[in-house]
């Protein structure tokens, strides 16, 4: 129970969710989806079959047992113009496998306070999604047709334009003032998360969010007000930062040398700077990675190996598909893996 252990670790709980994307088996896409209301049930999306997810969820709830965690049941909901709706995990809907989804189990050394809490964090409802359309559309319900790039919000699949929605009177604040856009959402009652499907990522990204005029005033009053101490806040944020990250590869670099004992001193400083890059997806960045576990930074070296030392990139130029390339170049790879795993002389 490695990916439990880990998100036990990183925020002194863990739930059926955390395990199954720690263990790769739900991508965090999927995640989002079900709980933006894309996907009816969460198993549709899960990797693998139901036999399959039913002994990964059975051993995760014995290792809570044996760790002497406390259940704790919480509800999965997400916003409608309607109210709240619950979120379904499984395909039957069985209300005893619904409760083995929702129950996460929290470390004994929370106080009760902190526990309650986390209880209300995990409770909130997921936010409205207004969507940025990419081709004309029609409202569901008056018939009001929407040009290009204009906002529509999806219940039960079916779009509504703004007023439909409920949305209408509100303010779209763009993307990009982080301070604004917190207080904003922290001082409108009614709101809704903007994104646009990517066409090159393929993926929805945040555009901004809609908000209510008056807690947006109020938002830019206090951001007007404390721009100066802000300011200087994100410079000291910026040189606290490059001090972590200048230890994080100093610290990655020895242990690259304690396991790879063969491989020279530049290798493994290029290797660790490489992948400690904060804001990249790249294994040292994960929690894995900082914390300096050995499969991680395999995982590292593996990586430069194939980009630096073999002919893995031109491969993939030249049209060979990735599982293929790969293929081809793992011999050498196991090869200079060996070398570096021996001590210079």
């Amino acid at each position: 129970m490695r990916a439990a252990e880990a998100a036990l670790t990183r925020q002194h709980y863990v739930s059926a969710i955390d395990v199954l994307c720690g263990m790769g088996l739900l991508a965090p896409t999927h995640l989002e989806n079900w709980r933006k209301g894309r996907v009816d049930c969460l198993e549709r999306v899960i990797q693998g079959n139901l036999q399959k997810i039913s002994r990964a969820m059975e051993s995760f709830r014995r290792w809570a047992r044996e760790k002497e965690l406390k259940p704790s049941e919480t509800g999965y909901v997400r916003r409608t113009r309607g109210g709240p709706v619950p979120l379904r995990f499984s395909r039957s809907g069985d209300e005893s496998i619904e409760v083995s989804y929702r129950t996460h189990y929290v470390s004994p050394v929370l106080s009760e306070r902190k526990q309650q809490k986390l209880q209300e964090k995990l409770e909130q409802p997921t936010q409205l999604v207004a969507y940025q359309i990419l081709h004309a559309a029609q409202c569901s319900e008056c018939g009001a047709e929407l040009d290009q790039g204009s906002l529509l919000v999806k219940e039960a699949e079916q779009p509504l334009c703004l007023d439909c929605a409920g949305l209408g009177d509100l303010e779209f604040l763009g993307a990009g003032d982080a301070a604004l856009t917190r207080r904003t959402t922290k001082y409108s009652d009614r709101m809704a998360v903007v994104v646009r499907f990517s066409r090159s990522r393929k993926r929805y990204e945040r555009q901004g969010v809609l908000a209510e005029t008056a807690a947006l005033e109020q938002a830019e009053r206090e951001c007007l007000d404390d721009a100066e101490e802000r300011a200087a806040a994100r410079v000291r944020d910026a040189e606290r930062r490059r001090e972590e990250d200048r230890k994080l590869t100093l610290r990655m670099t020895e242990e690259f040398g304690r396991l790879f004992p063969g491989c020279t001193p530049v290798e493994r400083e290029a290797i660790a700077a490489h992948t400690a890059v904060r804001g990249s997806v790249r294994v040292g960045r994960s929690v894995a990675g900082r914390n300096l576990e050995e499969r991680a930074l395999t995982a590292a070296v593996i990586a430069s190996i194939r980009h630096r030392h073999t002919n893995y990139d031109e491969l993939l130029g030249s049209g060979v598909d990735r599982e293929h390339a790969r293929r081809m170049v793992a011999e050498k790879i196991d090869r200079l893996l060996e070398t570096w795993r021996t001590p210079r002389k």
